[in-house]
């Protein structure tokens, strides 16, 4: 299983930025979706997931980011709105689903895509 995030960028602060990241592999299904992020100097953190239709954020970026998913492109997206320069990092995407051959799960990380909030 493979995963290709994309979206980040340099953004002035108040901007929005929208984070995509597709899984592609032997998927029978997906358990759980989510993004991370880990700014310089720091460990990385949760920044939101989503389980069927249960979403779940940080306090720091509650309405301000909206996660979703599409379970058929086996995709998930986070739209950041309001950005703030401590939201600067990079942020990770996490799949936790379960392989099409041996039914057992399995969790993966994408590579990392930089965002970058101006003030």
């Amino acid at each position: 299983v493979q995963l290709q995030a994309s979206g980040g960028g340099l953004v002035q602060a108040g901007g929005s930025l929208r984070l995509s990241c597709a899984a592609s592999g032997s998927i029978l299904g997906v358990r759980e979706m989510g993004w991370y992020r880990q700014a310089p100097g720091k460990q990385r953190e949760l920044a939101a997931t989503i389980t069927g239709g249960d979403t779940e954020y940080a306090d720091s970026v509650k309405g301000r980011f909206a996660i979703s998913g599409d379970n058929a492109k086996n995709t998930v997206y986070l739209q950041m709105n309001s950005l703030k320069p401590e939201d600067t990092a990079v942020y990770y995407c996490k799949f936790r689903v379960v392989g099409r051959r041996t039914l057992l799960e399995y969790q993966y990380w994408g590579q990392g895509t930089l965002v970058t909030v101006s003030s």
